[in-house]
């Protein structure tokens, strides 16, 4: 223990650092571009040709109007998960495309 301090774990570090970042939003919206395929899952990931944000809207845009029907359906689950994994609202809406 270095000055007597416990060492704090990795998550826990990362954080504090995002708590004073000043461009918060904008990395957490990054990280929900990163984190789209992993959420949505291989197929539509595969079948999505765009991700983009226009403020807090996120805007998908896939390849078919099946495809755009079955994410429409789903938008709103897709963006809860999406904000649970980055840990804020930043998905206010999802507007999907064809």
């Amino acid at each position: 223990m270095a000055f007597g301090r416990k060492p704090k774990a990795m998550n826990e570090l990362l954080n504090e650092f995002m708590k004073k970042v000043p461009q918060q939003a904008e990395l957490k919206r990054g990280m929900v571009l990163h984190l789209y395929p992993e959420v949505v899952g291989e197929q539509i990931a595969s079948a999505t040709t765009k991700v983009h944000f226009e403020q807090s809207k996120l805007i998908v845009t896939v390849n078919s109007d099946a495809w755009r029907f079955e994410l429409h359906a789903n938008r709103f689950s897709i963006a809860k998960k999406l904000n649970e994994k980055v840990g804020s609202k930043v998905v206010k809406e999802i507007i999907v495309r064809t």
